[in-house]
């Protein structure tokens, strides 16, 4: 059996926000690698912004969505604030990306993620990025040759590999090639590991 799982997360999904304590310590209990990777989740395709009742059910289903991830996040002590609007993650992406090419991506995903719920982190705002990237240790003077050249081809590898494992939402664990959707299958992912 493998002993590394693949936890594909979207940086804006509250979800993938959850995953993360629960998947750290899965991974120090049963000694697995954990490889975290970014997953574009199409959020924007939900809502048809010509049709005012799509816009109005869309609205209601995001609304009720951070309800239900707030009834995981209260008892946790997790503070997870609905963004003010649908951000996109690219940069944000390019900059996790970045970061692991010095072995800190988990650092920048670990500091992003609660920042970003508290709305004290813009994903698409550069400066606050390169902050993020400083404040891990990482320079932030080559971001941007690569996310011109090779982040762009990162990320559309990593949307590949993802979409060859079936996922098509986030959070997923992959465990030789079983997939398990969503923050609350952890008990699912730890008996398949120790099956």
């Amino acid at each position: 059996m493998s002993r590394t799982v693949d936890l594909w997360l979207d940086l804006r999904s509250p979800y993938s926000f959850l995953a993360m304590a629960p998947a750290y310590a899965l991974e120090k209990e049963l000694g697995v690698t954990l490889r975290l990777r970014p997953f574009a989740l199409y959020i924007g395709g939900a809502v048809n912004p010509n049709d005012p009742e799509s816009v109005t059910r869309g609205m209601r289903r995001i609304k009720y969505l951070y309800a239900d991830a707030r009834r995981f996040a209260g008892p946790r002590g997790i503070t997870l604030l609905g963004p003010k609007k649908i951000f996109d993650q690219k940069l944000v992406h390019l900059a996790w990306l970045y970061a692991e090419k010095s072995g800190k991506g988990r650092a920048l995903v670990d500091l992003a993620y609660p920042r970003f719920f508290k709305r004290e982190l813009d994903y698409e705002d550069r400066d606050a990025i390169d902050a993020l990237l400083a404040e891990i240790g990482v320079d932030p003077a080559g971001f941007d040759a690569f996310a011109a050249n090779d982040g762009p081809r990162e990320i559309a590898r990593h949307q590949a590999d993802a979409e060859a494992q079936g996922v098509f939402a986030v959070p997923t664990f992959v465990v030789d090639g079983e997939l398990f959707w969503g923050q609350d299958r952890i008990d699912f992912v730890r008996a398949r590991l120790a099956s």
